[in-house]
């Protein structure tokens, strides 16, 4: 499969299909079932989703809580004291730790990072990656002040590295609680393809109903079509339920600039597998119980965790991976997933394609389009079993 490129991941898609808002009700969403033994199709509902599952299966959920990572600051400079000019937009996308600086959250091959480069001084600092736009701007030394709607700077943070596309590592200056300034003053980090600004519902509707852990600047999207409803079905019906962490960072939806599918690499993202859910994950895999994970961040932290462990029971742990599937991968721990549909030419629709096949994958999408599914974020779903 080396000489994939990553156009032969390309499909037609019209723009009107793009969910540009979720559904009136939450789970009601279609749902193309994908048998990827004999390539059938159907489609069904997403209220169908338990009877697709058996007793014994073992369902996994990441329940990575979305922030409001997208900000607005100004510009301004410490040393002549300008008063602040310019809105600038910011998006969070990973916190970093003193260990952490040098190494951006996309290789260096992607991007490359100059400027003033201070771990000295990064000791008890709140540093975060961000993208900024419009970064051209945006030099290292200046200082962003994010206000309030009433005017009242809320957040201040000082420009300590540049990279390209718009990256850029911002120091935070200390406040009492980082995260509620977050919930006062940001916004829902919508995907570039949903055009319009982030509505009150968006604070539900773009956060899946088990999410827990704070982390992520875009929502493992896969969870949004589940109800407490359709949780407590699942579980009537005898179908295990393990939960992990992934933290979806904005690397989910950068454009891969190479041609071949050999040279994509792609950004880390952090996640953590609890002890309660290493526990299920080996005990379903001794008894060869299906291992159901729902969606793309949900397989790379469970197939990352099955390759650390070189054939041996997962221990709890925290990490980062940066693991790409493409088509040629060994699936060790996955047996069905669920996931929404992704973007041409993207790591997402490779993954997918690893598990079920690229042609039976891209037949399917053609006949999600031609049924007129809505994809992405907050579009419908597909079970790949």
């Amino acid at each position: 499969m080396s000489g994939l490129r990553v156009a032969d991941f390309d499909f037609d898609l019209p723009v009107e299909l793009i969910a540009q808002e979720p559904p009136a009700e939450r789970g009601m969403s279609r749902m193309l079932v994908v048998d990827r033994g004999v390539g059938v199709l159907r489609d069904a509902s997403f209220t169908e989703f338990p009877a697709l599952l058996r007793p014994g299966d073992l369902l996994v959920l990441n329940e990575s809580r979305v922030i409001p990572a997208r900000l607005f600051a100004h510009r301004t400079l410490r040393r002549e004291k300008e008063k602040p000019t310019g809105q600038i937009e910011v998006m969070l996308t990973e916190p970093v730790t003193p260990n952490m600086l040098g190494a951006p959250s996309i290789p260096r091959s992607s991007a490359e990072w100059v400027g003033n480069h201070k771990p000295q001084q990064a000791s008890g600092k709140n540093l975060w990656r961000v993208l900024v736009r419009p970064g051209r701007k945006v030099a290292v030394g200046e200082i962003l002040v994010f206000p309030a709607p009433n005017g009242a700077v809320e957040l201040e943070a000082e420009v300590i590295e540049r990279g390209q596309f718009g990256e850029r590592l911002l120091s935070f200056k200390p406040v009492e609680d980082f995260y509620a300034v977050l919930d006062r003053i940001g916004h829902m980090p919508l995907p570039p393809y949903i055009h319009r600004d982030d509505a009150t519902e968006d604070r539900e509707r773009y956060q899946t109903v088990f999410s827990r852990e704070r982390g992520s600047v875009a929502a493992p999207t896969a969870g949004l079509h589940f109800t407490p409803r359709i949780l407590d079905a699942l579980a009537a019906r005898g179908v295990e339920i393990a939960r992990i962490t992934l933290h979806v960072g904005l690397g989910t939806f950068a454009p891969l600039r190479v041609e071949r599918v050999d040279q994509v690499r792609l950004h880390r993202e952090r996640y953590t597998l609890s002890e309660q859910a290493a526990n299920a994950i080996n005990a379903a895999a001794r008894s060869e119980r299906r291992i159901v994970a729902v969606g793309t961040t949900t397989v790379r932290t469970l197939e990352h965790c099955a390759l650390q462990a070189k054939g041996s029971p997962l221990q709890a742990h925290s990490g980062e991976t940066e693991i790409f599937i493409s088509p040629g991968f060994e699936f060790r721990l996955v047996g069905a997933m669920l996931t929404n549909f992704h973007l041409p030419q993207s790591s997402l629709l490779m993954l997918v394609s690893a598990f079920a096949g690229r042609e039976t994958v891209l037949a399917a999408y053609r006949h999600a389009v031609e049924q007129k599914y809505r994809f992405f974020s907050y579009g419908d779903c597909m079970f790949l079993g």
